[in-house]
């Protein structure tokens, strides 16, 4: 399994980013795609999953109603629409894959993580 995370950077709280994580590797029917987010100093913490298949999606309370994961099918890529952004997200960002993601699963149960992508929000 590969994943290619990208779509990071600078941006001014209130605004907006778009990460996408493009798989490969294998056939995603049944797994979970997901996103995390880990600063220095700190565990690597659950943003969002969502099945491969259905509709279904996840998120930490934290990005409740602000953070959209969704993904394209055609392109094997998930992306997480970031909107009315804080300095607290300020963090990396990875992309993830497994069998189970869930907000119950710690990330360290996770198997397979793309390299992360810096997102800092500014004051």
């Amino acid at each position: 399994v590969q994943l290619q995370a990208s779509g990071g950077g600078l941006v001014q709280a209130g605004g907006s980013l778009r990460l996408s994580c493009a798989a490969s590797g294998r056939t995603f029917s049944g797994w979970y795609m997901g996103w995390f987010r880990q600063v220095p100093g700190k565990r690597r913490e659950f943003v969002a999953t969502m099945d491969w298949i259905g509709d279904s999606a996840y998120y930490a309370d934290s990005v409740k109603g602000r953070f959209t994961i969704y993904r394209d099918n055609a392109k094997n890529t998930v992306y997480l629409q970031m909107n009315h952004l804080k300095p607290g997200d300020t963090a990396m960002y990875y992309c993830a894959a497994d069998q189970e993601i869930s907000t119950l699963k710690p990330a360290s149960g996770v198997r397979y993580w793309g390299k992360g992508t810096q997102v800092t929000v500014s004051s």
